[in-house]
């Protein structure tokens, strides 16, 4: 007689998610994100750019000491923006060096519950409506390997762009454009921007993900190829 073998399923660990932790992890995603997309568009020469496991994936950053300070000060403000509650959207629009025309802008917008606080000693909650005296407010609870799977899941639509996205026939630069509320200050090594829209754009969707702390919903919009006159 065939025997069935069972196997109990080990259950996920929830953590209690912080905000200081949840801006790590959303910071992190930011720079490989940013590194990926310069990879798979072709903005650098592939050998500039080095394999780093993540995610379970095999990410592709930067080597080139020049992106590599640019993206370490642009994310340590974004960090700070993050921590503060001020970050709003990150855009990464790719333009061309020739035109100066905007072909692609990569939209990451971030919405941060309101109600979480920085208390380094104390747990991080959100008052339930209606508890009683007694009762345990709820927590900002994930588990880690959950927001891992969210976060790869956006780096392969990523890596996967090739085969939807225009070919870049000029040579093109990047630049990243972020997005903060009112309350916000500019810092002086900063300087305004306009959002530099595309003009007949095509938009795709891409997945989001969350830390219960921070939603990052991503999106990439292109430039639509002129109808041919007849």
């Amino acid at each position: 007689m065939q025997q069935q073998q069972t196997q109990m399923q080990i259950p996920k660990l929830s953590q209690n998610i912080t905000l200081r932790g949840s801006t790590e992890i959303v910071t992190e995603f930011f720079g490989y994100a940013v590194n990926s997309i310069l990879y798979q568009r072709g903005l650098y020469p592939p050998s500039t750019f080095e394999v780093k496991k993540k995610y379970g994936l095999g990410m592709l950053v930067s080597s080139d000491e020049e992106i590599k300070n640019y993206l370490v000060s642009v994310l340590d403000q974004i960090n700070e923006w993050l921590i503060e509650k001020k970050l709003e959207k990150l855009v990464l629009v790719i333009s061309s060096v020739r035109t100066r025309e905007t072909v692609e802008r990569w939209v990451f917008d971030i919405e941060t519950d309101s109600e979480i606080g920085l208390e380094e000693n104390e747990e991080n909650v959100k008052p339930t409506e209606g508890g009683k005296g007694g009762e345990k407010n709820k927590k900002y609870e994930k588990s880690k390997q959950d927001i891992t799977n969210e976060i790869a899941a956006i780096m392969r639509q990523i890596a996967a762009s090739v085969t939807f996205l225009p070919l870049l026939e000029d040579e093109c630069s990047f630049d990243l454009i972020v997005y903060t509320n009112k309350d916000s200050e500019t810092p002086q090594e900063w300087e305004e921007s306009d959002p530099r829209f595309i003009r007949n754009a095509e938009t795709v969707k891409l997945r989001s993900f969350s830390t219960k702390v921070h939603s990052v919903e991503a999106a990439v919009a292109y430039k639509a190829e002129s109808p041919l006159n007849v």
